[in-house]
């Protein structure tokens, strides 16, 4: 335990203004705050950015992520799966709710585990998440009723994954402060090659060895990933147990910049998701034959792989703000000019290599952002809060989505128009979280 003149300095030193330390204005403002921080406890400005146990955290990371988010990332085949073949007799805006439960539960326990991971660091968290995730997708395996695949992959599966993410996001975050924007692209990297593999995997091996062994064989490939990440992930700093008190979790609501910035991945959020989750069936409605339509969401998850590293890494030298509002415009932009008019093969997977490079950065940015505006010992709480408000964006979309489809006789316009607005909202929020920190400045680092 601190001793009570380092926690008295430690909370001088926390009220200090955090964007002190990551902003960088052009004119004069210094990068990091002046002299050393009272008391002896973690500063993230001696983060070692690199070093043999920095580097294994990151591969830790990568194994995490290819994991969880890379699972996440194959929603969009199991929707088109059992729509067509277990639950063909479900709508497609209830069979939605098993992806949208899968996404939700993925960030909604954010809260909850950040505090857990403040308190104890990461090691009992990722041994638990590792047991959930894996067990979901045996049960999986065997599912053949609706309430089934809620309770084992919407719930089940998807909780032990968000138990994964964040102490592999928040662990990283130690070791990291220079080269944050890069390391958080390098491990946001292993979903796009989760999202790469696993779709394929699937549906390689649905039709050699049957739905049951393809899932027992996704889920061997994850342990073995799992216990890569239990055994390189660590934390850098030293956590010390501290009381829950509910005014951590309401606390950085009080923020402008943090509630624009919830605000807008938000929006984001309830766009993001739906071309990853309809961009297989909506191939097949234009006339896409299924053995081509299937590789539209690795597509899209491949080019998220350079849109989660190449920005990560330009963040750091434009700013992260900066970076994430260029992203996100880009990612509107094409969805509008290119999905909504769009019926034909080439526009299609045009859209969803475009899409996946757009929406990659959203991943390695976000966590980087949330660093930038908080004190990094309470990381856990505010990154898990801000995923926690976005889960309900992620819970309620898809099943929107399918509604919409129904609603306009199985079209995909409408749905696509309504993508393109969700996704321009959450873009002019990350401007005004921007605007809020530096003004109108436009050649300012933030």
């Amino acid at each position: 335990m601190a001793s009570e003149k380092d926690a008295a300095a430690l909370d001088a030193y926390s009220n200090k203004p955090s964007s002190d330390s990551e902003v960088d204005v052009e004119q004069g403002v210094p990068e990091k705050p002046q002299g050393p921080p009272p008391g002896a406890f973690f500063d993230p400005r001696e983060n070692p950015d690199g070093g043999r146990q920095a580097w294994l955290c990151l591969l830790g990371g990568f194994c995490v992520l290819f994991s969880s988010f890379g699972w996440i990332n194959c929603v969009g085949v199991f929707q088109a799966y059992y729509q067509e073949h277990q639950l063909s007799s479900y709508a497609p805006s209830t069979v939605g709710w098993i992806s949208s439960l899968t996404v939700f539960f993925m960030f909604f326990f954010g809260p909850v585990i950040g505090k857990v991971y403040d308190n104890y660091g990461p090691r009992y968290l990722l041994l638990v998440g590792t047991f959930l995730e894996v067990f979901g997708l045996m049960m999986t395996s065997l599912c053949t009723e609706y309430w089934q695949f809620i309770l084992a992959q919407g719930i089940c599966a998807s909780t032990g994954a968000s138990i994964l993410f964040y102490p592999a996001m928040s662990s990283v975050t130690t070791w990291f402060y220079k080269k944050r924007g890069a390391a958080f692209g390098a491990i946001a990297a292993g979903s796009s090659l989760g999202g790469v593999i696993l779709p394929i995997m699937v549906q390689k091996l649905i039709p050699e060895i049957g739905f049951p062994w393809a899932m027992r064989c996704t889920a061997f490939l994850l342990l073995f990933m799992l216990i890569i990440a239990n055994l390189t992930i660590t934390s850098r700093m030293k956590h010390v147990v501290k009381p829950v008190v509910v005014m951590e979790f309401i606390r950085p609501l009080k923020e402008v910049v943090f509630d624009l910035t919830v605000a807008g991945a938000f929006l984001f959020f309830m766009g993001m998701f739906l071309p990853i989750s309809f961009i297989i069936l909506e191939g097949e409605h234009y006339g896409i034959d299924y053995s081509l339509a299937q590789y539209l969401v690795p597509i899209l998850n491949a080019a998220s792989f350079f849109g989660r590293t190449i920005p990560g890494f330009l963040a750091d030298k434009i700013g992260r703000f900066n970076m994430m509002i260029i992203m996100d415009a880009f990612t509107a932009i094409i969805t509008l000019a290119l999905w909504v008019p769009g019926t034909s093969h080439a526009a299609i997977i045009t859209f969803a290599a475009f899409f996946g490079f757009g929406s990659g950065a959203f991943v390695s940015l976000l966590p980087s952002m949330i660093a930038q505006i908080s004190d990094v010992r309470q990381i856990g709480v505010r990154t898990g809060t801000i995923f926690a408000i976005i889960s309900i964006a992620a819970l309620i979309s898809t099943p929107i989505g399918g509604a919409i489809i129904q609603h306009d006789r199985g079209s995909y316009l409408d749905l696509k128009i309504y993508t393109g607005c969700m996704l321009t909202g959450g873009t002019f929020f990350m401007i005004l979280a921007r605007v809020k920190q530096t003004g109108l400045k436009l050649m300012t680092k933030v």
